[in-house]
């Protein structure tokens, strides 16, 4: 349940969070503080994760590295390939086949520890892409008569 809280904001802050708010249409002075002040405590949290927009919408990243669904989903991938991998050696595989730092692999398992549901609602809506880009493939498949 939202909180109502009174803010004074310098007027250099005001001016920067008015322009945030006119760059995304149908996002309110109010939502827009609300999720900087979010993401604001989420980064003290997690000092190796930032928020990018894109074209999905605005997600979790890892500093000089891939967004943290995405390192969540490769861990997935790795432990379901290789059940009996320990911690370390799940890190390990999942940090040789992508290339990303183990500290960063460990730095997602931490953020996606703190807010499951978000990192996997991004894997999910993936996945969902990903099935329906395969189904379409096919589809053409099947009218090229191969």
């Amino acid at each position: 349940m939202a909180a109502p809280t009174s803010v004074r904001f310098d007027a250099d802050v005001a001016a920067r969070l008015a322009r945030f708010v006119a760059a995304r249409p149908g996002l309110s002075a109010s939502a827009a503080t609300n999720q900087l002040v979010d993401e604001a405590l989420r980064c003290q949290e997690h000092p190796l994760v930032v928020f990018r927009d894109g074209p999905a919408g605005r997600r979790a990243r890892l500093i000089g590295g891939p967004d943290v669904w995405e390192v969540a989903r490769a861990l997935r991938s790795a432990r379901l390939s290789e059940p009996d991998l320990g911690p370390a050696a799940l890190v390990e595989l999942v940090s040789d086949t992508s290339g990303v730092d183990p500290m960063l692999i460990r730095a997602a398992i931490a953020y996606q520890a703190a807010f499951p549901a978000e990192v996997d609602g991004w894997i999910g809506r993936a996945e969902a892409e990903a099935a329906e880009a395969h189904d379409r493939w096919v589809r053409e498949q099947e009218l090229l008569g191969q």
